[in-house]
């Protein structure tokens, strides 16, 4: 028994990747070179503004029309990307149905797809001209080169990002406790949002923060479809590709560092608000 005990001891002291020393250490060098260091290249290539001239460059009148127009338009898919990413979620995990694992594989087609492509895809088919736009030309609906068209793309970069956070959850999620719920008179509704949703709410945060990051920085999928229109369907990413082929690198690295600033504050939050409803929950 004692021997029993002291490798049971000793197993539990050996991981499966031997080394803490040497796997951190990798992993600390990994963070450096690919994230780290590119990120301090855009604070230097800075030094040579001033606060008033990077100011002036972040606050330029183009530029504002851009960040209101991507992050509304960011916001919208990211809204609509979590209720049907849900739905998505829902289906493929409770229901056996003919070609499900073929609808599985299709969620993530635009991590696979090139995102040019996409927007090639997407501006086709929405333009006026196309199948579906044309539908809605005839109603005098635009699409393509409006902000409804950006959003769709945003909708189609983004989707997977939630149903692949969501799935896992309810794969794991005891059918028990819903059955249990109904036994006792709860309606469908009220199983729903009192028993599953603030278990995968936590997921569907997640979801829901990378696909608005994503699609704030989309650039190949949306710019197609967008249009590129002064103080109208102009995007922040498209403004910064501008901006480097007009060698105007001080520029674009101040846009850069606007939106790094956005998305670690965006991915900073939802952390917040996750840990926040995980302890809630646990009490």
């Amino acid at each position: 028994m004692g021997k029993l005990m002291g490798k049971l001891r000793l197993a539990r002291g050996n991981n499966v990747i031997p080394g803490f020393g040497l796997s951190i250490g990798i992993t600390l060098a990994m963070l450096n070179f690919i994230v780290l260091i590119p990120l301090l290249s855009i604070l230097l290539n800075l030094s040579g503004m001033s606060l008033g001239e990077f100011w002036k460059t972040i606050t330029d009148r183009q530029l504002l029309a851009a960040y209101k127009l991507s992050f509304s338009c960011a916001l919208v898919a990211s809204v609509i990307n979590v209720f049907f990413g849900i739905l998505l979620a829902w289906i493929l995990t409770r229901y056996e149905f003919t070609g499900r694992r073929i609808l599985d594989g299709f969620i993530e087609l635009p991590f696979a797809l090139p995102t040019a492509v996409a927007g090639v895809s997407l501006t086709t088919l929405y333009s006026d001209k196309g199948w579906i736009g044309g539908l809605f030309d005839k109603i005098g609906v635009k699409i393509s080169y409006t902000a409804t068209g950006i959003t769709i793309a945003m909708i189609f970069i983004g989707i997977p990002f939630v149903v692949r956070s969501i799935q896992p959850v309810l794969e794991k999620l005891d059918r028990q406790y819903e059955e249990a719920a109904m036994i006792l008179g709860a309606s469908r509704s009220r199983t729903f949002f009192k028993v599953v949703f603030p278990e995968i709410f936590p997921a569907a945060l997640t979801g829901f923060g990378l696909a608005f990051a994503r699609a704030v920085g989309e650039y190949g999928s949306v710019v197609f479809i967008a249009g590129n229109i002064p103080y109208r369907t102009q995007i922040v990413p498209l403004l910064i590709v501008s901006k480097l082929e007009q060698f105007n690198y001080a520029a674009a690295t101040s846009v850069a560092l606007v939106m790094i600033v956005f998305a670690f504050v965006v991915l900073f939050s939802i952390n917040i608000i996750q840990a926040r409803v995980s302890k809630r929950a646990g009490e």
